[in-house]
């Protein structure tokens, strides 16, 4: 008996550690699980567990019983405080001015859970565009989201501000995020071994459900399609949530064109812009950016004759915009991903392919961003010439990512001429109508058999 009663305490003393971290984190994109309910049980389990401890008369029991009564102590005071600072940071960015709250606003995407509190981000221009995924429809139906998205734009429209962009990520196969209630169609990998003229009448097919469907909702913008290489490995144990292999449409960068082409001619002609992804690519690494940082150490004449061809053919040949992977491109910036490297986003993109449309990052609460210094990424990819800044995973950092924009726009450390080209690119893109040449006709790196023409996204 004696034995379980010290095995008891022991067990007591290394849990208090764990939730004191938990509340200290309570606002990490990790623990996102705890928020709410979750909280809850973590701040009463605290409490129970100090007035048990007083009870059976640790607090008597010299310096170690006290110590472990107020171990316990902290896991309430510390998620008190983290709300605190949490609600502190949010008032703040609640009021900031009008025009500096457009200003900046017009670069962010986010994802939300909270209906009401999206809707004055919306309103007050803090957000260009939101994020729609499968918690947004759990439990509800297809009409209570276009309702939400109807009144989000109508509040915009109130405020004099531009049409609200709606995101969603429907690839088919595995990431058909509203399906359902949305059809869920199979991954365009499934096409590549039909005939051209088939596999492009098909593609087209599934371009045209989708952007029906998203039309339908109150959707204007699809986060596909997927234009990496399928990798040659068959299973990578470090890829935990990108599952890029069962995600790419094919290894060959012709069949991935094609395919991908037809794909984002169907969106386009239902009204719903595409957004290929993720540029450099994610074929060629085995770390998963969702959690950690990753190379890409593949020689650029090599990447240009094959990963890049389907990029550069596809944002020839329409309207659609361009995701950037936090891929670290190692010949290019070794020091940076390429979602915020300068050498990458306005040396390649820019001005070496003379890719005139919208940029994007992916989801800036990925570990590969998010764990290392996110502050310093944005302020990198908004003067890299990055137009929209994705937050979609935990909506709630938005907070903190956009304190970081402010204060670099305090302090004068966002290029003003990059914002000033930033600015006019989003000013004749999605959702407005899309006017004037993506492409430059000047180009002197055009892909092979590839004519550079006005792009529509």
């Amino acid at each position: 008996m004696q034995i379980l009663k010290r095995i008891g305490i022991i067990l007591v003393w290394l849990a208090g550690p764990v939730f004191v971290f938990a509340a200290v984190n309570k606002n990490d994109p990790y623990l996102i699980a705890l928020r709410g309910p979750g909280n809850i049980v973590l701040a009463a389990a605290s409490i129970i567990a100090v007035v048990v401890l007083i009870r059976r008369g640790y607090w008597r029991r010299g310096v170690a019983g006290r110590l472990l009564v107020l171990l316990w102590c902290l896991p309430s005071l510390s998620m008190l405080g983290a709300h605190t600072s949490f609600e502190w940071r949010k008032r703040s960015i609640l009021q900031i001015g009008a025009a500096q709250a457009r200003n900046l606003g017009r670069h962010f995407i986010v994802g939300y859970s909270s209906f009401p509190e999206v809707a004055v981000l919306a309103e007050k221009g803090l957000i260009s565009g939101v994020y729609i995924t499968r918690h947004n429809i759990a439990g509800s139906t297809a009409a209570r989201l276009k309702e939400e998205i109807s009144a989000l734009q109508e509040k915009r429209r109130a405020a004099g501000l531009p049409p609200l962009i709606v995101a969603a990520d429907q690839e088919g196969g595995i990431v058909s995020h509203l399906a359902p209630p949305l059809t869920k169609l199979p991954a365009l990998s499934t096409l590549a071994s039909l005939a051209p003229d088939v596999r492009a009448e098909k593609a087209e097919a599934f371009g045209r459900t989708h952007g029906q469907e998203l039309a339908a909702l109150g959707v204007n913008m699809n986060l596909a399609p997927v234009l990496d290489l399928r990798p040659e490995m068959k299973r990578n144990r470090l890829d935990f949530n990108t599952l890029i292999r069962y995600r790419a449409i094919s290894d060959d960068p012709a069949i991935v064109a094609d395919i991908a082409r037809a794909y984002v001619n169907g969106l386009e002609a239902s009204g719903v812009g595409a957004t290929v992804k993720h540029f450099p690519g994610l074929g060629r690494v085995r770390t998963d950016t969702h959690h950690f940082s990753a190379d890409l150490d593949t020689p650029l004449e090599e990447l240009e004759a094959s990963d890049w061809l389907p990029f550069r053919k596809v944002l020839a040949g329409s309207k659609a915009q361009l995701m950037i992977g936090h891929v670290t491109l190692t010949s290019v910036d070794p020091d940076r991903a390429a979602s915020h490297s300068k050498r990458v986003v306005d040396g390649i993109v820019r001005k070496k392919w003379n890719y005139q449309g919208v940029v994007m990052t992916d989801d800036l609460v990925m570990g590969a961003i998010y764990q290392r210094n996110v502050c310093t990424a944005v302020v990198e990819a908004l003067n890299a010439g990055v137009d929209l800044l994705l937050v979609a995973f935990d909506g709630a950092q938005f907070y903190r990512i956009f304190t970081c924009a402010v204060a670099a726009s305090a302090e004068g450390r966002l290029d003003a001429a990059m914002l000033g080209d930033s600015d006019m690119r989003l000013k004749g893109a999605f959702p407005r109508e899309r006017q004037g040449p993506r492409y430059s006709t000047t180009s002197n790196t055009a892909a092979p058999g590839v004519l550079a023409r006005p792009m529509t996204d």
